[in-house]
Parts: C-alpha cells; sequence; structure tokens
C-alpha cells in the first residue's frame, strides 16, 4: 500500500485517458491503465520478434496474475483460475455442478443476464431458478431466505447492482445460503478492484470477474474463485491439454486432472490480456484497495451533490454500507439516450441502463472531472 497521501495523483498520471475525456464509464468497460497497455505492447513486440521462444517467461504472467487474484480476495493461489469473463466463471459452476431434478437456484430479478441465463438454462436438466424480486437493486434480505427451500442448491448474486450500484451485503446472503445447506456464487465485476473483499470471512463459495471494468485491464482476462472443497465437487468442463498436471507433455495422455482449480483453464492463454491485467492489478493493490474504496465513495458523495445542484434526481441507494462506484440518475424531462450523446460531445463519457443515466467513476478522477459532467448537463437545456 502506497505511503503517499496524493497516491491518488500517481494513479491520475497512469491513465491516459484523463487527457482525452472525463470519464465516467468504468461500470461498462474502463479505460486502460498505462500499465496494462505498456505489458500488451511489452508482450506483442515480444512475440511479434521471438515467437515461441520468450514462451516460458510469458507464462511466468499467469501464475503472477493468479497470486494477486488471491491477493485481492484473500484466498489461496490454488482456488484462483484465470477465466476469459464473468459469463464464463458463472458457467463453469452451472453447468458442473452436480444438480438433479427438482434442484433450484436462487437469485435476483435485476441480475445481470449473464447471471440469469446460464441458471436459466439449466430448465432442459429439471432445475428451477428463482427469481427474488428486488425495488431499484434494492434487496430484501427476508425475501431472499424466504425463496430458499430444501432443494435450492445455489444462491447467486451480484456484489454491485449494475443498473443503480446497490451494494449488497456479501456476508449476509452467503449466511442465508449456508442455513439452507447451500452454496454462493458472487458475481463480483462490479465491485472487485475498488472495494475489498475476503472470500473465507465473507463466506463465498464461488466468485468471477471480468478485469475489464473496476481492474482496468483489457477484456477477455478475469478471475474465478472456487473454495478448495468444492473443486472436486463439480464436474470438469473445457478439459484440454492444460487441465492436467502434466500440461505441456503432449505424449503423456494420462487423464491426471490438476488439483487445483487451474484445471478449468483447458487450452491456451489470452497472454496478452493476462500480462496486462497482472500489470493493472499490481498497480491497484500497491496503491491499496482500501484508499481506493474511500476515495471512490468520496468522489461519488461529491458527484451525488452535484448532480442534486442541478436538478438531477438521484435514482439508486446512497446509504452508508449500500453505495458503490455507480450513481444512476435522472434528469428533468430529458431523454436519457440523447444526454448521454450530447456529454460525449461534449467530452464526457456516462452511459444508461435501464433507462436511466448512470455514471461510475474511478479513484484517480477529481472534481474537475466532476465539473465537467455537470457543465455537460446544464449546456443540455
Amino acid at each position: 500500500m502506497s505511503s503517499n497521501e496524493n497516491w491518488w495523483q500517481e494513479f491520475r498520471s497512469q491513465m491516459p485517458v484523463v487527457d482525452h475525456w472525463a470519464y465516467f464509464d468504468h461500470a461498462a468497460v474502463a479505460p486502460l491503465s498505462a500499465q496494462a497497455r505498456n505489458a500488451m505492447v511489452v508482450w506483442a513486440n515480444a512475440v511479434a520478434k521471438h515467437g515461441l521462444a520468450n514462451r516460458s517467461r510469458e507464462r511466468k504472467n499467469v501464475e503472477r496474475l493468479r497470486r494477486l487474484g488471491a491477493q485481492l480476495v484473500g484466498s489461496h493461489p490454488d482456488e484462483i483460475a484465470i477465466v476469459r469473463n464473468t459469463t464464463e466463471g458463472i458457467n463453469i459452476v452451472a453447468e458442473a455442478y452436480p444438480w438433479q431434478e427438482g434442484d433450484n437456484v436462487v437469485t435476483l430479478d435485476s441480475e445481470f443476464p449473464s447471471n440469469l441465463y446460464p441458471w436459466m438454462n439449466l430448465a432442459s436438466r429439471g432445475v428451477e431458478t428463482k427469481l427474488v424480486p428486488t425495488d431499484n437493486e434494492r434487496v430484501d434480505l427476508d425475501r431472499v431466505a424466504d425463496a430458499c427451500d430444501e432443494r435450492t442448491r445455489i444462491v447467486s448474486a451480484s456484489w454491485i447492482g449494475y443498473a443503480t450500484g446497490w451494494r449488497n451485503d456479501v456476508a449476509a446472503l452467503a449466511e442465508i445460503a449456508h442455513r439452507n445447506v447451500a452454496l454462493f456464487f458472487l458475481d463480483a465485476i462490479q465491485g472487485l478492484g475498488v472495494f475489498p473483499l475476503d472470500v473465507y470471512a465473507a463466506g463465498v463459495d464461488f466468485l468471477a470477474a471480468d478485469g475489464h471494468k473496476w481492474m482496468l485491464g483489457p477484456e477477455g482476462a478475469g478471475l474465478m474463485f472456487i473454495r478448495r472443497e468444492h473443486i472436486d465437487r463439480l464436474r470438469p468442463l473445457g478439459i484440454g491439454w492444460n487441465s492436467v498436471q502434466q500440461a505441456g507433455d503432449f505424449a503423456n495422455v494420462s487423464l491426471d486432472l490438476k488439483p487445483t482449480a487451474a484445471r478449468f483453464e483447458g487450452g491456451s492463454y489470452n497472454l496478452c490480456g493476462i500480462a496486462a491485467l497482472h500489470a493493472s492489478l499490481n498497480a491497484l493493490l500497491d496503491w491499496g484497495i482500501e484508499p481506493i474504496s474511500t476515495r471512490l465513495l468520496q468522489l461519488t458523495d461529491e458527484l451525488c451533490m452535484r448532480l442534486d445542484q442541478c436538478g438531477a434526481e438521484i435514482v439508486g441507494c446512497r446509504d452508508d454500507e449500500r453505495r458503490s462506484g455507480i450513481v444512476a440518475f435522472d434528469f428533468p424531462e430529458a431523454d436519457a439516450e440523447l444526454v448521454r450523446r450530447h456529454c460525449l460531445g461534449e467530452g464526457v463519457v456516462i452511459n444508461v441502463r435501464n433507462g436511466k443515466l448512470r455514471a461510475s467513476p474511478h479513484a484517480y478522477m477529481t472534481t474537475a472531472d466532476i465539473d465537467c459532467l455537470i457543465t455537460a448537463l446544464d449546456s443540455y437545456r
């Protein structure tokens, strides 16, 4: 963790996007950090010049990223799998769990489609998906508990809602699952990298998150956590040359699976994306997730105050433990998509989800960036 009180200024200096945009869309696809960009360039140059000659050195980034992922979530590296995206991680569990006809999954009706479709797709195997109603992503834990029964096998929920930014009590959701002898899956993509998490303390059984949002990496490289005692419980999927302990010894065709979460990394890696995510995540951990979280919430609190002053209505919950890096809002009597396009023309990147405007800054941003957004909104009138 950086001891420099102005660490965020160093952080900002490593974000080339600030020279071009006031970028409030990290909840969609974040701009690359300089560290990630540089790692990709180094990788590309090495492959262009040397082909496979340096492959063993490049493969070390896989294990480096695995160790950083374990550090980020508080697990053992053996419980981390490198995946392409959150969807892949969810599907691994959805398809690999030993379901029986009549089992069910409990999740929320406000989930991003990637945390709905893989469970719904189990209907052909006799597995029911129960959707717990939410109010603008606000979750009533009693309703989650009521939805669980003796046939509930997995409870799955997002750490942070993608539309309005509601931040769930992860430990409380996991406790509900375990109370019903079920397991808990956490879609962590909207929180990992900017909020601290200890998967053991919180009771998380499975987790997945792509690196292209708050971790400031490229698309196509992400992390998955599988609690050690569940690795053998899941049916091996996507098995390939890289799933076995003798990976690389192609003459040995014994199906001797790795005893770790890495058994689900069946084929070749996205080495370019992995190098980039490792570099970006290494910087975030060096600055410290706690300071990043504190600064991010300070920025979103300031943003909410300024939006309120300019006549916007904050849609999401801003209670202390529920607020996040996502701010959803309505702008009076305005078409949200037209406002988004106008802001883009003014050098400000925001987004629209479910008919509401959505701003998602990162900890490297400043009051000056908020000024740009407010000015763009004022000029729309």
